[in-house]
């Protein structure tokens, strides 16, 4: 199983997540950041919360079965970029397993 991270823009991650939506990535959190990377956006502001500049992002996670990352990655990619400097960016990282806390039953598909 693969866990994807993906910072993107605000103003791309609606996109993004019906893009995901629509390929059947239905479980997914978001949340709200701030980033402080070589690029400032265009709305870099200083941030109310921390000494830093900092640009909003979204940070998408969602784990998912090893043969659909790709898959997922060109999603975000696809509907986040903007073309210009700063569109976010994506980390993968491998998951052993995963439990629903409801049933405590596995949800990584076993290869056969």
């Amino acid at each position: 199983m693969k866990e994807i991270k993906a910072f993107v823009k605000p103003k791309r991650v609606q996109k993004v997540i019906e893009a995901l939506s629509e390929s059947g990535f239905k479980s997914m959190t978001i949340s709200q950041g701030e980033g402080t990377g070589a690029f400032k956006a265009k709305g870099a502001r200083p941030s109310l919360d921390f000494r830093i500049t900092d640009s909003p992002v979204v940070k998408l996670e969602l784990v998912c079965q090893n043969e659909e990352a790709q898959k997922a990655i060109d999603i975000i990619v696809e509907n986040g970029k903007t073309m210009n400097p700063g569109d976010g960016i994506i980390y993968v990282s491998d998951i052993e397993d995963a439990f629903q806390i409801k049933t405590g039953k596995s949800i990584k598909r076993h290869e056969l």
